[in-house]
């Protein structure tokens, strides 16, 4: 006989997509390991996420291949130069953030507003009680509510879950902008520490986002911290990680970050950009299409000097500084650039990167 399962009126699974997070099994790390960094929103190692870095040592980000049962990647931070007394405005956040339209179905702001519940895996040398918080930018008031957690032994993974109940005072914005960022504290002076933990949502005072936060990531270049699995799913219990293809994941990082970079040093192993004309004797103009439309018109980021070649039958010509790049929109780029090299009007061209290592990069994150 056939077996039957009932669900009971109103009871609802959450099944199809269900995490939030994109990268959260630090599978994509376009921009590659960093070292030395000490300033705010640092990206590194694995995409999309940042080191909020506030006058507290000197770090190095990377991904890394320790992980827990099932997962391949972490994204891993390691101090380098310790900060073992952090003044009262010092800290230190690990840092992930959401476009308001991404976030509606939460339905903050209204007597619907959902609970999440966020998930990770943790590891450190470092224990003791850590905090994480959610954070509303939208519209005006600045808004957050923290929970602590525990690493409590050292150098184990640890697998976390966190339930935050929804905001009914504030939504957020519909659109491409910053609107809610998870943190993850690791480090902060009494400006944050001070106060009473703002455990449900309330208008920001920044001294209750830290409280109870009892360790200091950054007072011995012996510590680390690694993370990986980062799930944020609606509803008041945690399932298990939503793995997601190579390809899919890469897609959706394309969205705030893409990278061309050269491995080859000739005209047939060199990394093509666009292909294009002399518009004159002296100038080059092309069409440079990215590999996926970007969140908004992004920032060009070039290996600097020499960075970009066009090639016509019997000629190469460099361009030498900047990036050769204007009329930067969401999915393409016009190239448009002087060379030295005077060729025919008209004559056809394509452009690539020039040598061994140049690159070009795009960004628009939040």
């Amino acid at each position: 006989m056939a077996l039957t399962t009932v669900r009971p009126q109103g009871m609802g699974f959450n099944t199809g997509r269900r995490n939030m997070v994109i990268n959260g099994a630090m599978q994509i790390a376009q921009r590659g390991d960093v070292t030395g960094k000490t300033g705010d929103n640092t990206y590194g190692g694995p995409d999309h996420f940042s080191l909020r870095i506030g006058s507290i040592g000197t770090w190095s980000i990377s991904q890394s291949s320790t992980a827990p049962d099932g997962f391949a990647n972490s994204y891993k931070i390691d101090c380098t130069t310790a900060d073992a007394s952090p003044a009262a405005g010092d800290r230190l956040m690990f840092t992930y953030r959401f476009e308001g339209q991404d976030v509606q179905q939460l339905q903050y702001g209204t007597s619907s507003a959902k609970s999440v519940t966020l998930s990770f895996y943790v590891r450190s040398n470092k224990t003791g009680t850590y905090v994480v918080d959610l954070f509303n930018h939208d519209p005006s008031t600045d808004r957050h509510c923290a929970k602590t957690y525990t690493i409590s032994s050292a150098n184990t993974w640890e697998y976390k879950t966190i339930t935050f109940a929804g905001d009914t005072s504030q939504g957020f914005d519909d659109d491409n902008g910053r609107s809610l960022d998870i943190n993850w504290f690791l480090g902060a002076g009494t400006d944050f520490t001070s106060g009473t933990l703002a455990t449900s949502f309330a208008d920001l005072v920044n001294a209750n986002r830290a409280a109870g936060l009892s360790v200091n990531l950054a007072d011995s270049t012996d510590n680390e911290w690694l993370i990986t699995g980062i799930q944020l799913e609606v509803g008041e219990n945690a399932s298990d990680f939503e793995h997601r293809s190579f390809g899919e994941e890469l897609a959706l990082c394309q969205r705030y970050y893409q990278k061309w970079e050269n491995t080859g040093t000739d005209a047939t192993s060199s990394k093509a950009l666009g292909a294009g004309l002399w518009y004159t004797a002296t100038s080059v103009l092309g069409s440079f299409r990215y590999d996926k439309e970007m969140r908004a018109a992004p920032t060009v980021v070039t290996s600097g000097t020499g960075f970009c070649k066009a090639y016509s039958p019997g000629a190469a010509t460099i361009r030498s500084g900047g990036s050769g790049l204007d009329s930067i929109g969401l999915s393409s780029a016009r190239i448009f650039f002087d060379v030295g090299t005077s060729r025919t009007a008209g004559d056809g061209a394509y452009v690539q990167l020039n040598t061994t290592g140049d690159f070009i990069a795009l960004d628009a994150e939040l």
